[in-house]
């Protein structure tokens, strides 16, 4: 890790970041505007559009608590991406771009989260995949953002020749 800040060097990892808050944020809005809570609209048989509101984390882990997972998970949002933003800036122009970009998307993914939580106190998620009768649980642009780079953290380390 570089001892320098580097705005020109994150700045497109930045970029992808915001872009994925935008992208997330309009496709809540869309659904919040048009769906009622619990509505659904099937795509494909596999696939339907669902508004729902997960007070929890992923998984709606936590969300049967009385609300302080609000700020909780706010807040480690909040602080996990101020560290990837710190980390953005000072990492060298020739660093690893998979690990970078799996940066990106974590940092993307958990400010899009963290505004609806305290926006509304809640998370909107939409995406719901099931067969038959089992239903994975609902998730939105930045939830997919979160996990493709989650995803690709551990396979970057896994690839790296150890030291």
């Amino acid at each position: 890790m570089s001892g320098r800040w580097d705005l020109a060097a994150a700045r497109p990892w930045l970029a992808l970041a915001g872009a994925l808050v935008i992208l997330d944020q309009w496709t809540k809005a869309l659904v919040v505007a048009r769906f009622a809570l619990y509505e659904s609209l099937e795509l494909l048989p596999v696939l339907d559009l669902t508004r729902l509101h997960n007070t929890g984390a992923a998984f709606s882990l936590l969300a049967d608590q009385p609300g302080w997972q609000r700020w909780f998970f706010t807040a480690i949002a909040l602080g996990v991406s101020a560290a990837l933003v710190w980390v953005l800036l000072r990492l060298p122009r020739d660093h690893q771009r998979l690990a970078t970009l799996a940066y990106a998307l974590v940092l993307g993914g958990a400010l899009g989260n963290a505004l609806d939580r305290i926006q509304h106190g809640y998370v909107v998620d939409f995406v719901h995949l099931h067969w038959e009768r089992w239903y994975y649980p609902a998730f939105n642009v930045a939830d997919s953002a979160l996990t493709v780079g989650a995803l690709l953290l551990i396979w970057d380390a896994f690839r790296r020749p150890s030291a």
